[in-house]
């Protein structure tokens, strides 16, 4: 009996035709701190929200091949605004504010938390939210807001599990049970889940493979 939520897979000719996507030039456009910032809803955009410090531009980097592109830190919060980064001419990567904890004033928090929501319920050509957790301690509380929010605004995602390099195998399969639990309570939740790991490269070609795949 298949497990609910199985791995994701891809064939090689969908792993060749994200290494092609990514093999293009990738380049960051802009910051967006408010709605009327955003740039023209003119092609199609992935976003990856996530706690912060799970690996969200590390993950970016990984992708593009472009360690320096999303600017990743060790302190919770440094990303403050929507990032927007142009994948060849035909794709956003959309980097979102962590969520959760953050090394900054609650207003400042508060406002850009409100941004993520905002973006989230009205960009029409949003094809995929990438949902990141982190494959050490699984599905948190502040991770059900953000899947009810996708619920709620009728926009499909997948879960990531980052730094699966940090964890064993057995925990690894405790995590994954304990995911597949969370993801079955929510209708707009894709049905695989890609394993990752920035530092080794695992996972980087399936997840480029789902993004070439998108329409």
């Amino acid at each position: 009996m298949n497990l609910p939520f199985p791995v994701a897979e891809q064939t090689p000719e969908a792993i060749e035709k994200g290494r092609l996507l990514f093999a293009r030039p990738t380049e960051f456009l802009k910051g967006v701190v408010a709605m009327d910032g955003l740039p023209p809803a003119d092609r199609l955009e992935v976003c990856f929200a996530g706690r912060s410090n799970v690996g969200k531009s590390s993950l970016i980097n990984a992708l593009t091949g472009r360690k320096g592109l999303a600017r990743a830190s060790n302190t919770p919060g440094r990303t403050q605004e929507i990032n927007f980064f142009t994948a060849s001419d035909d794709h956003y990567l959309v980097d979102l504010p962590g969520y959760g904890y953050a090394n900054a004033p609650v207003k400042v928090v508060e406002k850009w938390q409100l941004l993520m929501k905002n973006y989230l319920s009205g960009r029409q050509t949003l094809r995929r939210a990438f949902v990141l957790i982190d494959a050490r301690h699984g599905v948190k509380t502040v991770d059900e807001d953000i899947l009810k929010l996708l619920d709620r605004s009728a926009v499909t995602f997948q879960c990531v599990l980052t730094k699966t390099d940090k964890v064993k195998p057995a925990e690894l399969e405790k995590v994954l049970i304990q995911v597949r639990a969370a993801l079955s309570k929510h209708p707009t939740a894709y049905p695989e889940i890609v394993l990752t790991s920035s530092d080794k490269g695992d996972g980087i070609p399936t997840l480029r493979a789902i993004i070439a795949g998108l329409e």
